[in-house]
């Protein structure tokens, strides 16, 4: 008899096909919404799970899914799992991490050029039927090569964003992060330690790259957005909660600073009113992953750990240890 297991969200049929060659699968193709107690009942009938980071793995889940063995989520960020309690329950744990750390960046990248050039606000303007004639500080923004970026969190997508940033527009590369990197790594991305009170008190543009977890919690808040320039920049695509988004709305409706690009928010799908009603941001739905390549990639990775698990007793890329 086939181990069962459940794909939390709709995937790519041919990853399924893959998992039915080894699993007795429960698919979710008609992206059925799970309430957490349904979400908590349907996992309790399984012994292996892929999720999205949208899916809960936490104590109060888990009190309900003694036989559940393997979690594998399709995200390099696990924040829905509880890690701690995971392992005491001895179920194992993993992400993909590394296949979508190139897509991320460049996608980091092309919200901070969409951000800093004004590029959501002016496409809404035309699309009104504004533009009647050009002037020369029509939605003039701010300038990116040559400029100072400030990066918060230097681990692979962090690096990512900062060799593009280095050298392709020749910027000034700052970060702070919880380790310092090697002299090596630093001298490749051509970037240099800050404390976070300095990189957001220099900083052109902030990009924000850290993990979410209760420590990182409101890393940037009312006083970091002080801290900032008024012609700053500020870039989420780390995870919803970074930012306290109130504190952003209301940090940019006063133009205490000049603009920010969000991919992730708190209390996603969910997006903080006030964030719709300024226009100084660019708003996208969680999508710096989104090339189809890449996804696939993930959704491989993921399905590997599955079967690697049920059939090594590891997965290829585990979050913690347990004893299969």
């Amino acid at each position: 008899m086939k181990t069962k297991v459940i794909v939390a969200r709709p995937i790519f049929e041919e990853t399924l096909v893959r998992l039915r060659e080894h699993f007795d699968v429960t698919d979710n193709q008609a992206d059925i919404a799970w309430t957490k107690a349904s979400w908590a009942q349907a996992l309790s009938q399984h012994a292996g799970a892929l999720t999205t980071g949208s899916d809960p793995v936490d104590a109060e889940v888990l009190k309900a899914c003694p036989s559940l063995k393997a979690v594998a989520n399709m995200a390099v960020g696990f924040n829905n799992f509880d890690v701690p309690a995971l392992t005491a329950q001895g179920v194992q744990a993993s992400n993909t991490p590394d296949v979508l750390t190139e897509t991320t960046a460049d996608f980091g990248f092309a919200l901070l050029m969409a951000t800093a050039r004004r590029m959501a606000e002016s496409e809404h303007y035309l699309r009104r039927g504004e533009w009647t004639q050009w002037r020369y500080d029509m939605f003039a923004g701010a300038e990116v090569h040559g400029s100072t970026i400030g990066i918060l969190g230097m681990g692979r997508i962090g690096q990512g964003i900062a060799r593009r940033a280095a050298h392709g527009f020749g910027m000034k590369v700052i970060y702070h992060n919880r380790s310092r990197l090697s002299a090596e790594s630093e001298a490749e991305c051509k970037a240099t330690y800050v404390s976070k009170d300095e990189l957001l008190k220099t900083a052109d543009h902030v990009m924000l790259v850290v993990p979410y977890s209760a420590a990182s919690h409101h890393t940037i808040g009312a006083a970091e957005l002080a801290q900032m320039k008024p012609t700053a920049t500020l870039i989420n695509i780390a995870r919803g909660g970074i930012v306290d988004d109130a504190a952003l709305a209301l940090a940019l409706h006063n133009k205490q600073i000049a603009a920010a690009g969000l991919d992730v928010f708190e209390g996603e799908p969910k997006v903080h009113p006030d964030l719709l009603t300024v226009p100084n941001v660019v708003l996208t739905p969680h999508i710096a992953s989104a090339s189809i390549p890449t996804r696939l990639a993930m959704a491989n990775l993921a399905a590997d750990n599955l079967i690697s698990y049920f059939t090594q007793g590891k997965s290829v890329t585990p979050l913690n240890t347990v004893t299969a």
